[in-house]
């Protein structure tokens, strides 16, 4: 499943109902109740997707420590949305690890405990952003994604750099679309998607709230900027795309048959779509997304996962020198190595650079240019309020002022509604 579904469900997880969550923890009180680690001698870790590498490398920090950790692999989501429960029960984790928008609701409502970063990692001021609440640092990053470009090199020589580039390709009658005259698929993005149409608007000059994320009064998604960001697109969708890149529910699926068929020559996506491309034997590059109309880089969401302590851990100590442990970058390398993950840590990334693996350039080239996505509940808001923004210009239903207007009188009347 691709992250930015998950980084969706996260948004929206803050507005569970009670319920819910009382169903999932009382069912993660159940199945952990072993997990907890009641004595001393044990540290509980939920490592979701980094456990291969944990439990390959964890005796070092095991017989230094004098502890024994247990690593779980259980689903990162069930045990962030049941750490509420589980905690005051005794059977949450003691370290997770978790997508870096979710950090500030869990700030917020005191699940989680403050941290320290150690110096060594030399974090620049995005990776702290990622982690950071009320000025409070309460993460310690693990990793860096966010989008990049595919191009096919079987169709071209180097990678586009602009997207005067990608006009002149939509020209070429090659990748004409069979099904609807004068439509192209030389290049496709799934811009009705608002994470992947984010990028462009950013790119522009809009943004989501202002003060770097945290002004909830000021919504910059119907600035001027924004709406020539989002009418840029409104003319691939209405002048070059076929019918199909309307579809918000198949328009990943075409953009991705599309590409691995061989009929379109480069397409915006995450590096989580590098290993499909790869077993449908598609001969592809990776690059840094070109640069826009306007001379600027487009700026897509900086995302990834960072490892947080739990509030209701008793031993935090310990969890904090398993931070710095997992934080270092010897371990920020090793779990590179065994997992393709990109390290955050600033001197383990140059080394990961240093491979000249082409997804691990683009990814920290564009993450160079990436915004932090904000972490407060008040996100939330915005994935549902701007669920149709994209839709509603592109089809013509509205113009781009008035579906960029819309899309945020809805937030803000959402945000007034659940959040003051």
């Amino acid at each position: 499943m691709e992250t930015f579904w998950k980084k969706v469900a996260l948004g929206t997880v803050t507005t569970l109902s009670a319920v819910t969550l009382v169903a999932c923890g009382s069912n993660n009180a159940k199945k952990d109740s072993k997990e907890a680690g009641k004595d001393d001698k044990t540290l509980v870790v939920s490592a979701a997707g980094l456990s291969d590498y944990v439990k390959d490398n964890i005796e070092e920090f095991e017989k230094a420590n004098d502890v024994k950790v247990e690593v779980l692999d259980a689903d990162m989501f069930e045990k962030l949305e049941g750490l509420n429960l589980d905690g005051p029960a005794g059977t949450a984790p003691d370290v997770l690890i978790a997508p870096y928008d979710r950090i500030g609701s869990l700030a917020q409502t005191g699940q989680i405990s403050e941290v320290k970063l150690i110096d060594d990692a030399n974090y620049d001021e995005t990776d702290k952003r990622q982690v950071t609440m009320d000025g409070k640092i309460y993460g310690a990053p693990a990793v860096i994604e966010t989008l990049v470009m595919y191009y096919n090199k079987d169709l071209l020589s180097e990678a586009p750099k602009t997207f005067e580039e990608l006009e002149g390709l939509s020209k070429d009658a090659k990748y004409n679309f069979a099904d609807e005259a004068g439509k192209n698929t030389a290049f496709l993005a799934k811009w009705t998607d608002f994470y992947f149409a984010y990028g462009l608007i950013s790119g522009y000059g809009g943004y989501v709230f202002g003060e770097n994320g945290t002004d909830t009064k000021d919504l910059g998604l119907n600035k001027p900027e924004s709406i020539e960001g989002i009418q840029y697109a409104v003319d691939w969708f209405q002048k070059v795309w076929p019918q199909g890149m309307l579809d918000v529910k198949s328009a990943g699926d075409f953009v991705s048959q599309s590409f691995t068929e061989g009929k379109t020559a480069a397409v915006i996506s995450g590096p989580w779509d590098a290993a499909s491309f790869k077993d449908a034997g598609v001969n592809y590059g990776v690059s840094k997304i070109p640069t826009l109309p306007n001379g600027k880089e487009y700026a897509p969401f900086a995302g990834g996962k960072g490892w947080i302590i739990s509030s209701y851990s008793k031993k935090q100590d310990l969890a904090q020198k398993f931070l710095d442990w997992a934080s270092s970058e010897e371990q920020q390398t090793k779990m590179y190595e065994k997992l393709g993950e990109i390290p955050a840590n600033q001197v383990a990334r140059q080394k990961a650079a240093d491979t000249n693996n082409e997804l691990t350039t683009a990814v920290i080239d564009v993450y160079a240019n990436a915004v932090p996505m904000p972490n407060i509940p008040e996100m939330g808001e915005v994935w549902s309020g701007a669920e149709n923004l994209m839709f509603d210009a592109a089809s013509g239903n509205k113009s781009a002022k008035q579906s960029a207007d819309d899309a945020v009188e809805l937030i803000k009347q959402s945000i007034e509604q659940k959040h003051q």
